[in-house]
């Protein structure tokens, strides 16, 4: 059986939890309970180090421990600091230090999400007296040099990892007893709705509820897209719409139907591919092909188009999401035994700033039936 872990933001939480409580007793707290809100439990989370640096501020230290999930972030040590002040309105102020991401798209504000500022504020004010007001900063001594492993550059975060999640409980997205809980929950939504909404990550599911698409019909994947495309199939789900960041969907049109970096990647290859196809010269598909990150190919095709009037973005995105349908409808058929209905499979992609790049011929069709 796997086990599930807890997000970055409750180990915050626990540390700075155990700061303030050191400036209250002036003794170390060995164990921080932690109220998840989401879910509601509470976590007990053990506390490496607490020092007084003041006699108004503290520091803890508390270390990640994702569980079975696949994270690179599991033993990075997170410190909390928390100073005591006098000015300013707000009781507790929650703020970003070292380690921590900065979000290009939002004037550089801390990666500090909407859950993580409900846990913190919701664990610290009850610690405070009246009147009292704290400072809180998060600090990731590793964040920076783990943030070069991960896709944060092509969502807008720099500098350092993300205090993200909607949940206090770390799911192990990758393994076999979480894609169990994802057939389940498709088993049930397929039950219910002939079209449905693969999504692989929150993003993909943020945007698609702001998109107006009923919330019930969504249904999130992880990297599991290919066994959870079979299962819809088999279930008799008539259409599928794959919504996705450009950087993970777009494997699918060279194949790899299970997502994660892990198993495999192959997205210069396949962006440079579509791009010779559409017919770009030789020394743009090469631009394309040393790209860093997804995004960045992407930025570079939407320069040539302003440059040049042309309108290689929707070329070449077009051809991949066409591609994908293809590919999807092919997996389907070669790994199911329900002989010629094949459910209908349509794609959407989208960039780091959350905006449509391209909507296969297909994904039109089965979205007029999810709103």
């Amino acid at each position: 059986m796997s086990c599930s872990g807890y997000t970055l933001p409750v180990f915050a939480c626990a540390a700075a939890v155990a700061a303030l409580h050191w400036l209250r007793d002036r003794q170390p707290l060995k164990v921080a309970s932690i109220d998840l809100i989401e879910p509601a439990q509470i976590a007990e989370i053990p506390i490496e180090q607490v020092a007084g640096l003041s006699e108004n501020m503290a520091l803890a230290i508390a270390r990640s421990d994702p569980g079975d999930n696949l994270d690179l972030t599991r033993d990075t040590p997170i410190w909390a600091m928390v100073e005591l002040r006098e000015e300013g309105e707000e009781a507790v102020i929650i703020q970003g230090g070292e380690g921590i991401g900065k979000q290009l798209n939002y004037d550089n504000k801390p990666a500090i999400y909407s859950y993580a500022h409900q846990l913190l504020q919701a664990n610290l004010q009850p610690m405070l007296e009246p009147g009292e007001k704290i400072t809180v900063t998060i600090i990731l001594p590793e964040g920076r040099s783990l943030a070069v492993r991960t896709s944060n550059a092509a969502f807008g975060v720099v500098e350092g990892l993300s205090l993200l999640g909607t949940s206090g409980i770390s799911q192990p997205l990758s393994t076999p007893d979480q894609l169990a809980a994802f057939r389940a929950e498709l088993q049930d939504k397929a039950s219910r709705f002939e079209s449905l909404v693969f999504c692989i990550g929150e993003n993909g599911l943020d945007l698609a509820r702001k998109l107006g698409i009923n919330p019930e019909k969504l249904v999130k994947t992880a990297n599991w897209l290919g066994p959870m495309l079979v299962e819809a199939d088999v279930l008799g789900v008539k259409g599928i719409l794959l919504f996705g960041y450009h950087g993970k969907l777009m494997k699918l049109a060279g194949g790899i139907f299970h997502t994660h970096h892990h198993v495999a990647d192959g997205r210069r290859e396949i962006l440079a591919a579509h791009c010779a196809l559409a017919g770009l010269k030789s020394s743009d598909i090469q631009v394309v092909f040393a790209s860093a990150t997804a995004e960045a190919a992407l930025t570079y095709l939407r320069s040539l188009d302003v440059s040049t009037g042309s309108d290689w973005v929707n070329q070449v995105y077009s051809a991949i999401a066409e591609t994908i349908d293809t590919r999807s409808q092919e997996y389907i058929k070669s790994h199911s035994d329900r002989g010629v209905q094949i459910t209908v499979c349509g794609s959407v992609l989208f960039d780091r700033d959350r905006k449509i790049i391209v909507k296969s011929q297909t994904a039109a069709l089965v979205m007029e039936k999810l709103c």
